[in-house]
């Protein structure tokens, strides 16, 4: 009995003790749902537009264009139709409030809401009406409550806003314009004597500051200590040094022995404040989140962090998503900050406004730096009462976060100078400031130049040049499409610390009042990297590829191949040795066997230790039957076990990879005949007709069934007429062999170093193959295309399967990225950013062509290999996206259908013509000598 009475007790105490405690922790409770999967719902009633003029529910937080209310506005809609829709939503919800919250105090938190917010509680307004769309703020609300009973919230929000300086500023704007409530409601309820926020400053040294806020009278000091994220402690903090102002206890401290913050190592703690009174009772305890590092601009130097100067390898990043608007989830988060990171980026730029919290809490956790960034486009608060208030609301939310490194003061004009000072009032850090597109300070942040003025050109060559936005997705250009020859010069130049792609995602949103279709807005929106839906681009590899922190030199595998290879280690904390590498040596199968590489020999690579921005090299064991091999993968992975990227080497060329795929044995009868207008043969059951006149197949049929490839090989860039067209007949095969008119022979080389003239030569052999060799004249350079090319109606191609470098298509400025294997794609008519958004696109170019089969529809299709390098397939001619802008669809096509070619076109930018970009976007290419034969050496198997 008495056993029984002490541990009742003993329970007791300890639920006391519990309820102590949980008295002194700050509690939520939400009254919305979490996020966009996530949601409440509220009463609604919207005054225009789709489902308005009555009460109904709605999913809180939402925009409510994406819930099919009000009116859909892009933000540039100003410009045509000098007007916005103007709705305003009405919000009704119920909640219960505990009784025993009376001994407490309670706030009402929103997290955003676009763009005028009235809030009652029980009838009475909370405050005043917050405007601003991308900003955090919070009711003190414990007076306005009915404890133990239900109690009432309305609200209402205005889409465009009463104060004319915020509608400028955040609704004139580049990007799609949303009402409601769209980020999370919540009720913190926290004791009468409370912290009300908390400002740390964490170095690399280890050195704490810390501004804690707080009303009490009752609070007289504080102590605190580091935890790890688990909770665990790490350290007591001890001599701690406190000043005492009136509303505010400052705190300063050492941490010892800590792990510094950053992209490649983002090493987190805790650190826990207790607000004690004067016993040393504890009033109030708050846990935030932090990391160590130091940041720093130097004047004329560089971006330091840690000591170490840094080059941001970043993109630009909005919080959107298609079937939400800007309401958006921590795993969609999360999910961005994965794919920016796969890309090997180090950096996030949040234009044009703030993100979400549980954005930037990834970009901790995760490592990534971030530019967070004041609403602005291109006009700025001009209310400077208005933008202050704004600054304080961004700041307060955000300042603790070791991921933020700079404060940026609007978008591209949109800064009120008046606010550059502000930032800095309230960030115990003093992160410095900097106007995107502009020169200011220590930073000339200029956007869009073209390669030849874009590095500290004019006269500010002493600011450090940092261009937050410097290559335009629009559609297939810009982001990969010369970001090799931009990011070299970068990278080499010590005033320059990188740069920033536009923009992460296409920002097609789903229309509610248009049948559920994705719009982009025209051409204002598709400049994303990566999909609506996070669908890869062919610029995501190129960039991952360009981007990597291991920087392997050019290399080719030819005779006498040792296996050495030069590298870079460009991380800025980690040494090379950290990662790993993997050889493989692969063969491949030919058109009719498997997709899948057989691994004929596979082994670690042992990295050197090179350190941060130091050079060296590793060396690949070489297996004894490597030569057997078709190609080299080399597979490199970072400390954390993500793949950075894995890198092809041809081992056998063309040539001698087809030597042994393509056998002509077979004794099959193969009959000719001409007239003075067409060459027929038939073998087996395939028949061919040629001109005559031309020597260009004009039919194919096989088992009775048409192959509609024809017109061909007409020769690009060239004007000579067919002299001659001669047959010659065999058992085994038959020889149609077209010469041009010989202004002058040209020199081949591979044939006895003979001059001879230009011609096209069909060899068609006795078992159905079918070879094509062709010789044309160099140039020393052209903006024309070298090679042939045939016609093959695009609505007969199903598919296509082969092995060369893909999956996706490159142009001349952005060849990386891709990968040496067998790749099978499904016919598709995607316009990249526009519509369709299958990846990869089936149209376009295709480098280092082994062979290729042609699924056809209503027809067998066929083969084709190549015995050249640095061939390139062209399937097909991309449709053309509509308002393309400059340079990003100024591109150039062969005639006809499939062709085989040895240039390729470039293409530009939003901003940018294809001239404008750096060397391999120059419209001219480099050939040779004039006097030079150019090979194309094709086998068919129809």
């Amino acid at each position: 009995m008495k056993t029984i009475t002490k541990l009742a007790l003993f329970t007791l105490v300890i639920c006391l003790f519990q309820n102590i405690q949980a008295q002194t922790r700050t509690e939520i409770k939400y009254l919305s749902g979490t996020d966009k999967d996530h949601t409440v719902a509220w009463d609604f009633y919207c005054s225009d537009g789709m489902n308005s003029k009555k009460w109904t529910k709605i999913g809180v937080p939402s925009c409510w264009e994406l819930q099919g209310f009000g009116n859909y506005n892009y933000g540039r809609d100003y410009k045509v139709k000098k007007e916005y829709h103007d709705e305003h939503g009405l919000y009704k919800h119920k909640f219960n409030v505990p009784a025993n919250w009376k001994n407490n105090e309670v706030k009402i938190v929103f997290e955003g809401v676009m763009t005028d917010c009235e809030v009652k509680i029980n009838g009475k307004l909370a405050g005043e009406i917050h405007q601003g769309a991308f900003y955090e703020f919070k009711y003190a609300v414990s007076k306005l409550l009915k404890y133990g009973e239900e109690n009432l919230l309305e609200v209402k929000v205005n889409k465009m806003s009463a104060n004319k300086s915020i509608n400028s500023a955040e609704r004139n704007t580049d990007f799609w314009i949303f009402g409601g409530i769209f980020r999370p409601v919540y009720l913190e309820i926290l004791p009468k004597q409370f912290i009300e926020r908390v400002a740390i400053d964490a170095q690399a040294n280890g050195n704490i500051k810390a501004d804690i806020f707080t009303a009490s009278k009752k609070a007289s000091s504080v102590k605190a200590k580091l935890l790890n994220l688990n909770g665990e402690l790490v350290q007591e903090l001890t001599n701690i040094s406190i000043e005492n102002k009136e509303g505010k206890i400052s705190l300063s401290t050492q941490a010892n022995n800590i792990k510094t913050w950053n992209p490649e190592s983002p090493n987190l703690y805790q650190l826990q404040i207790d607000l004690l009174d004067k016993k040393g009772n504890q009033l109030h305890s708050l846990t935030k989140r932090i990391g160590f590092r130091t940041v720093e601009i130097r004047e004329s130097d560089g971006i330091y962090v840690n000591g170490q100067q840094i080059k941001f390898k970043g993109i630009n990043h909005h919080s959107f998503y298609p079937e939400s608007g800007r309401t958006t989830s921590k795993a969609l988060s999360i999910e961005h900050v994965k794919m920016i990171k796969d890309m090997n980026m180090n950096a996030v730029r949040m234009s044009h406004y703030p993100p979400d919290t549980h954005f930037l809490e990834a970009c901790d956790s995760l490592g990534l730096f971030v530019l967070d960034e004041l609403c602005t486009w291109h006009t700025p608060y001009l209310d400077t009462k208005v933008g202050k208030k704004l600054i304080k609301e961004l700041i307060v939310r955000d300042v603790n976060h070791p991921s933020i490194v700079i404060w940026d003061n609007g978008n591209e004009t949109g800064w009120n100078t008046e606010l550059d000072d502000e930032f800095a009032k309230w960030d115990i850090q003093k992160r410095e400031v900097i106007h995107p597109w502009g020169i200011f300070r220590k930073t000339n942040t200029f956007h869009y130049l073209p390669y030849h003025t874009f590095a500290n050109d004019g006269y500010a060559k002493d600011k450090i040049y940092f261009p937050t936005e410097f290559l335009h997705g629009l559609y297939d250009g810009g982001h990969g499409a010369g970001i090799e020859e931009y990011w070299e010069r970068m990278y080499s130049d010590h005033m320059s610390a990188g740069g920033f792609l536009w923009v992460f995602a296409d920002e097609a949103v789903v229309r509610t009042d248009k049948n559920g279709v994705l719009d982009a807005d025209g051409n204002h929106a598709p400049d994303g990297i990566v999909g609506p839906y996070g669908e890869k681009e062919g610029s995501y590899f190129t960039v991952k590829e360009v981007w990597s922190p291991i920087h392997i030199k050019k290399r080719y595998i030819r005779e006498g191949f040792n296996g050495m290879f030069k590298v870079e280690n460009r991380y800025h904390f980690t040494n090379l040795d950290a990662c790993t590498m993997r050889a493989k040596w692969v063969k491949f199968d030919g058109p009719k066997g498997s997709a899948e590489e057989q691994v004929i020999s596979e082994s670690l690579v042992k990295l050197p230790s090179i350190a941060p921005e130091h050079k060296g090299k590793f060396h690949v064991n070489l297996p004894q039957n490597w030569t057997d091999a078709d190609a080299l993968y080399l597979t490199a992975t970072d400390q954390h076990g993500m793949e950075l990227f894995t890198w092809s080497y041809p081992v056998k060329l063309p040539k001698a990879y087809n030597k042994n795929k393509i056998i002509y044995s077979g004794n099959a009868e193969i009959t000719t005949s001409t007239d003075d207008s067409q060459i027929n043969v038939s073998t087996k059951d395939l028949e061919l007709t040629f001109s005559a006149k031309t020597g260009l197949i004009e039919k194919v049929v096989k088992n009775g069934v048409l192959i509609p490839l024809s017109n061909g090989p007409i020769l690009l860039d060239s004007k000579n007429e067919v002299d001659h067209v001669s047959v010659t007949n065999s058992k085994e095969k038959v020889e149609i062999k077209a010469l041009m008119k010989a202004k002058r022979k040209y020199w081949d080389w591979e044939d006895n170093d003979q001059m001879i003239q230009e011609y096209l030569k069909w060899t068609i052999h006795s078992n159905g193959l079918v070879d094509l060799n062709v010789g044309m004249r160099s140039t020393r350079k052209t903006t024309g295309f070298k090679g042939v090319t045939f016609s093959f109606p695009e609505k007969e191609v199903a598919g296509m399967k082969w092995l060369g470098d893909g999956p996706y298509r490159v142009w001349r400025n952005r060849m990386k990225g891709t990968k040496l294997k067998v790749w099978e794609n499904d016919y598709n008519n995607t316009i990249t950013g526009q519509s369709g958004y299958v990846y990869p696109e089936f149209k376009g170019y295709f480098s280092s062509l082994y062979w290729a089969k042609i699924r056809g529809n209503n027809n067998n299709g066929f083969s084709v290999y190549n015995h050249n390098t640095h061939t390139f397939l062209r399937m097909l001619t991309p449709d053309k996206p509509t308002e393309a802008l400059r340079g990003s669809d100024d591109t150039k096509w062969p005639s006809g259908d499939i062709s085989f070619v040895k240039n390729i076109s470039p293409i530009g930018t939003k901003f940018k013509e294809i001239g404008e970009m750096g060397p391999t976007s120059n419209k001219e290419m480099i050939f040779g000598n004039d006097d030079e034969m150019i090979k194309i050496d094709l086998t068919f198997d129809f």
